[in-house]
């Protein structure tokens, strides 16, 4: 998926799937992840999602990745938060009181930079991906978080009745993505409320991935 697609639509402001308010299954199962006060929490793809207050909240540090700038200065006004910015090749850092943001693609975040995570919490970025990008996805996560545990939501429907993203992905294809790395735990299954995007039902689920020793 070209970076683009996400960047035109921040700017056009096509952003139904940013919630306004904090995953109700993030606060139902936060404590499966069993973090101490001022662990690190990575969430990719973050764009300004309230699930980021939530998390400051509990007194995590969160570290997130987006492509979007306009999403992550939208963030950082919503918390009240002056960041520093630095630049290097590939990324842009935010950094104010217990919060990093990397402007950028992903793939160019590598483990030296991001730094030590005690987690990973992952509602927004398996499932904006097609298919031919989760593995790599996966495997990108694993390798700079050094295996970190997750919290990881997905969403299940008729593909064929609407296009993504968010995409449906199911638990074999879940489980294609990250058995060899972690243990997987099903945690909760609910129905969409309304359907996905009001127009087709869904189920959405979230899982404990451990890593496997």
């Amino acid at each position: 998926m070209d970076p683009s697609f996400w960047q035109d639509k921040w700017h056009s402001r096509e952003i139904g799937f940013h919630q306004g308010h904090a995953n109700a299954l993030l606060i139902k199962y936060f404590p499966s992840l069993r973090l101490h006060p001022g662990s690190r929490i990575f969430v990719p793809l973050c764009g300004k999602t309230h699930d980021i207050h939530w998390l400051l909240s509990k007194g995590c540090h969160v570290v997130g990745v987006e492509l979007s700038e306009t999403a992550i200065k939208e963030l950082f006004e919503e918390l009240n938060l002056e960041p520093s910015v630095t630049s290097s090749e590939n990324l842009t850092h935010y950094q104010a009181d217990r919060i990093d943001i990397f402007a950028g693609d992903i793939f160019e975040l590598n483990a030296d930079t991001l730094g030590a995570v005690d987690a990973v919490y992952d509602r927004a970025a398996l499932v904006a991906l097609p298919e031919s990008m989760r593995k790599d996805y996966s495997q990108q996560v694993e390798s700079i978080t050094y295996k970190a545990p997750q919290l990881l939501i997905t969403f299940e429907y008729d593909q064929n009745a609407l296009s993504g993203p968010p995409f449906a992905i199911s638990e074999s294809m879940l489980k294609s993505y990250y058995e060899a790395s972690y243990g997987i735990e099903l945690l909760e299954t609910e129905h969409v409320e309304g359907g996905l995007k009001g127009e087709v039902e869904a189920k959405e689920s979230i899982w404990l991935l451990s890593p496997a020793n």
